[in-house]
């Protein structure tokens, strides 16, 4: 069995695939790090019962 040349099509997906990724990944840490601002804010507290009434 030889191994033969990738072909065009496979670099144009793989390179597309590859920028995909990247802007999905810096999805999820934008994501990421707003809950964690968000969370570690001195202002955040889970309501209690008496609070939500």
């Amino acid at each position: 069995m030889s191994l033969s040349k990738q072909h065009e099509l496979h670099k144009r997906r793989f390179s597309r695939n590859l920028g995909l990724g990247l802007v999905l990944g810096a999805f999820v840490a934008l994501v990421f790090g707003l809950t964690i601002a968000k969370v570690s804010n001195e202002e955040f507290a889970v309501p209690t019962q008496g609070e939500a009434e």
